[in-house]
């Protein structure tokens, strides 16, 4: 005499919350009375559970755990790709991966076999399903949000706050004592009547009068996926509410509906990244671009040495310096430092460039060449302005005339004396007021002396307890390294600055650095 099986009811797993209904708890009465005596102590072995089933409820058993840990698998793989590509912003594979893993969870703890391998009770289980059924579907319209058009969008969030009131509704009401079986039937209801709602939205959306977007890809890959997971859930609650018979098979659906949201997040991850590509070429474009405004060499002067370095934190800096050639005694020098970085601030530095460009017929005059930036850039930008420095050199009088406009101070370190002193001769910013007014300072020099020009980015580098290089460090420096050439000098103090603030190792760089260095001789 062949055992009948002794599970006479097959457990579904429970369709999705708010978008189906809660099914664990419904008939508790019908569960195999081994199980239901079990679950006011403990769970019986895994073992004796499986020799429950018939062979046809085993294979289905195997099916739904083996679906739920392939679903488990994905979502953290996904997540984990999300965090390990800190580059993008794109939170659909996250919202796919958490409503995955609660999916799948909740797979696992409707099935008999997965339960009895935990010594708890039969309501943990009904409990536990009851809290992912109510949260599950806030990363899924989420996800949805983030696909969907800005009209649809609207209706979104109005009803993820429906949802969201559900989901704290349901869990304190199952904590105060409401029937498990109660909530899950209304939750069936509440299931079916907002899948009415949102399809009559989507109708009257298609028929709306005006301009119509027409739907992506991915968008209408989710509604594709979404549409055959909707059938099934509906068959499921049709199923809790007792008016069809027969197998829940929404997991099946949600697997088709899985497939589809991979997809999306697929297409979306390559897009993004065909993105990134093409903005890294305009970056490399740009840069090569602003390489060429920069000048090419520095001017050959009897008597005079000079070393240049750029040191930009990104791809394209707003630093900015150039030089006025007068002749084998005289040039002018200007660095520049544009607020902010990245290409407007690249921006503003090229329209500086060919503003100084015009300034050549009065090289002489610092505060003409000021005044004369000033009056080129006004009016060009609101939120930008630039700090400024500018310096004639006169080899022939031994002479320096300096003025700036809201830039840090010139140094100027004399081998002989073996000290540094701050020149400071500012101006308003250029850019700002048309009305600003300008003064220069007359310096005479000696042979030995050294001048250093710069932007703040030499000051402002940090070290790992937010510390900033600083004048008093520079000038130090300086002091130290007077009988070293203009450009070891100036490789130098960049290493300095880099092993001060860590730029040599991984810490990103926070500001553009910019320094010329004058040698006397």
């Amino acid at each position: 005499m062949t055992r009948p099986p002794v599970c006479a009811r097959h457990q579904q797993p429970s369709p999705l919350p708010g978008l189906a209904e809660w099914e664990m708890a419904v008939d508790l009465d019908t569960m195999p009375s081994h199980m239901a005596d079990a679950s006011n102590t403990s769970t019986l072995p895994w073992a004796q559970a499986v020799a429950s089933f018939s062979r046809s409820e085993l294979r289905w058993e195997l099916a739904i755990i083996a679906t739920a840990v392939a679903l488990l698998t994905v979502a953290l793989a996904a997540i984990a790709l999300f965090f390990f590509r800190r580059r993008t912003r794109d939170l659909t594979v996250v919202y796919v991966g958490v409503f995955s893993i609660l999916y799948a969870v909740r797979l696992l703890v409707s099935r008999p076999s997965f339960r009895s391998l935990f010594d708890e009770s039969r309501i943990f289980w009904a409990y536990a399903d009851w809290v992912i059924t109510c949260t599950i579907i806030l990363p899924l319209g989420l996800f949805f949000y983030q696909v969907a058009d800005e009209h649809l969008r609207n209706f979104l969030r109005w009803l993820l706050a429906v949802q969201t009131g559900f989901a704290i509704i349901g869990i304190l009401a199952a904590a105060l004592g409401v029937s498990l079986a109660e909530l899950s039937f209304a939750n069936s209801f509440v299931v079916l009547g907002t899948l009415a709602a949102t399809a009559l939205f989507l109708v009257a959306n298609k028929w709306r009068p005006g301009p119509r977007q027409q739907s992506s890809r991915e968008f209408r890959v989710f509604i594709a996926g979404f549409l055959v997971w909707m059938l099934v859930v509906v068959h499921a609650n049709l199923l809790g509410l007792k008016i069809l018979t027969g197998h829940n098979v929404e997991f099946l659906g949600f697997l088709v509906f899985v497939a589809g949201l991979g997809y999306i997040s697929a297409y979306r991850t390559f897009a993004n990244e065909e993105r990134l590509i093409a903005i890294n070429k305009e970056l490399e474009i740009a840069r090569g671009i602003q390489s060429s405004t920069l000048p090419q060499g520095v001017p050959t002067l009897a008597g005079l040495e000079i070393a240049a370095r750029y040191a930009p934190m990104s791809a394209v800096a707003g630093d900015f310096y150039d030089f006025l050639w007068v002749d084998e005694k005289r040039v002018g020098i200007l660095v520049a430092d544009v607020t902010g970085h990245g290409v407007p601030a690249a921006l503003i530095a090229a329209m500086l460039k060919v503003a100084f460009a015009g300034q050549a017929a009065h090289a002489h005059d610092p505060v003409r060449v000021l005044t004369g930036l000033n009056g080129a850039l006004c009016g060009k930008f609101e939120e930008h302005f630039v700090t400024a420095a500018y310096l004639f050199v006169d080899l022939e009088k031994s002479l320096l005339h300096y003025s700036a406009a809201g830039h840090p101070p010139l140094m100027l370190a004399s081998r002989a004396a073996g000290t540094v002193r701050e020149i400071e001769e500012n101006g308003l910013m250029l850019g700002m007021f048309p009305e600003a007014a300008y003064s220069s300072v007359e310096i005479r020099v000696s042979p030995g002396d050294r001048c250093l020009l710069y932007t703040d980015g030499l000051f402002e580098a940090k070290n790992t307890e937010q510390e900033e290089f600083g004048k008093a460090r520079c000038k130090e420096f300086l002091e130290r390294q007077l009988d070293v050439p203009a450009a070891r000098f100036a490789n130098a103090l960049l290493d300095n600055i880099a092993g001060f603030s860590g730029h040599n190792s991984a810490r990103a760089q926070e500001d553009d650095i910019t320094l010329l260095v004058l040698d006397l001789q």
